[in-house]
């Protein structure tokens, strides 16, 4: 093996450690994110469809030698990997039909060896892209912008409107990180509150919705949704600018709430070269697989006042929100957010070596820090 093909084999071994367990912690009844139900949940089906993808990439490097990584900075790979990926799943049907069936090419290797006693390097790289292909037409990968789903509906008592919780996800180009939205917000169009809201003030129990909805539930407004997700999901837009520019271009919806998961940076012995202390304690773990430590941010803006619309005949304004931001926190001001909470997720052994290293109060300071020993999370540490 070349220490590329090493290399590439640490690192795959550690985002599939590092992100099986950030889907246990999701998951876990027991961690402090599971409070927020439903959030946990939505947030383990993308880092289950980031899995999917590093699977994908896996197997492609079996018969092609492009992989780059964000080294430096984000740990993860970088967007091209993406667009590739998306783009053999458009070809895969195609390219599957010019490869040989898995059980025949077995039959070949087989063959093969015993005949020359050597090992099938070409028949192993038809495998291998044959396997991805298979892999890469689910569509349950991470791609660079998958469109919103609507996972709730519910009614606000107060304002006897239908409001939605809506999510969706992006890989940022320039920063090269994953990034999960989850929206609440509430919709004064005449037609869904007629359809939605029964005589008592609460949700229709007599219109099925077969929940999670593709896009946002409003038939009226989920293309401009969609577009308008695209346009504002990227990593260098703060949660205040999407949720105001939001509320700005769609007059009957009302973002109440906006909260953004920013996965990585991820840190890989021997690999990334991000944080240089971080580095140099990972590179002591005895266990490769055990080397790395995975950080994400949970940012979230909410509204803590409506502004009513005024209709006028010459003029009229729009009801708006009063986002919070916190100023008196230096960070959550810059970042643009209510609030914000830092969490990290390292192996037992490398926490250990950190620890002993007297670095653990430093690189964690400011995080919730969660370790990841024996297939538990075990938080508060």
């Amino acid at each position: 093996m070349t220490p590329e093909n090493e290399a590439a084999a640490r690192y795959f071994s550690a985002i599939a450690a590092a992100l099986g367990g950030l889907e246990v912690f999701m998951r876990d009844d027991r961690s402090p994110l599971y409070r927020h139900g439903i959030v946990a949940k939505i947030v383990a089906e993308y880092i289950a469809r980031l899995d999917k993808s590093f699977s994908c990439w896996r197997y492609r490097l079996g018969f092609t030698e492009t992989f780059r990584i964000s080294r430096a900075e984000s740990g993860f790979p970088v967007f091209q990997n993406l667009l590739e990926l998306e783009n053999d799943r458009r070809q895969a049907d195609a390219r599957l039909a010019n490869l040989p069936l898995a059980d025949e090419l077995r039959e070949e290797m087989a063959d093969f060896i015993l005949r020359h006693k050597e090992f099938p390097e070409a028949l192993q790289k038809s495998m291998a892209e044959r396997l991805y292909l298979e892999d890469v037409k689910s569509e349950t990968t991470f791609g660079p912008f998958t469109l919103a789903q609507t996972a709730k509906v519910s009614v606000n008592p107060k304002t006897l409107r239908p409001y939605y919780l809506v999510h969706w996800a992006c890989f940022d180009g320039s920063a090269n990180l994953p990034l999960v939205y989850m929206l609440t917000v509430e919709d004064s169009s005449d037609d869904m509150i007629r359809q939605l809201v029964d005589s008592g003030g609460k949700l229709n129990e007599r219109v099925d919705i077969p929940l999670p909805v593709d896009g946002l539930l409003n038939p009226e407004l989920a293309h401009r949704f969609d577009d308008f997700t695209e346009k504002n999901s990227a990593y260098t837009l703060s949660p205040a600018t999407i949720a105001v520019n939001l509320d700005k271009d769609f007059e009957p919806l009302h973002p109440k709430q906006l909260r953004r998961v920013v996965l990585g940076p991820f840190y890989s012995a021997g690999i990334t070269d991000n944080n240089s202390t971080v580095s140099e304690v990972l590179a002591k773990v005895r266990k490769p697989e055990n080397a790395w430590l995975l950080t994400w941010t949970i940012q979230e803006v909410f509204s803590k006042a409506e502004k009513p619309g005024r209709k006028g005949l010459f003029s009229s304004e729009k009801t708006t929100q009063e986002f919070f931001i916190n100023t008196d926190d230096l960070e959550a001001a810059r970042q643009g957010v209510s609030s914000y909470e830092n969490h990290a997720l390292i192996p037992h052994e490398a926490y250990q070596a950190l620890y002993a290293a007297g670095e653990a109060q430093k690189i964690f300071s400011g995080y919730k820090v969660h370790i990841l020993s024996k297939g538990q999370v075990i938080s508060d540490v």
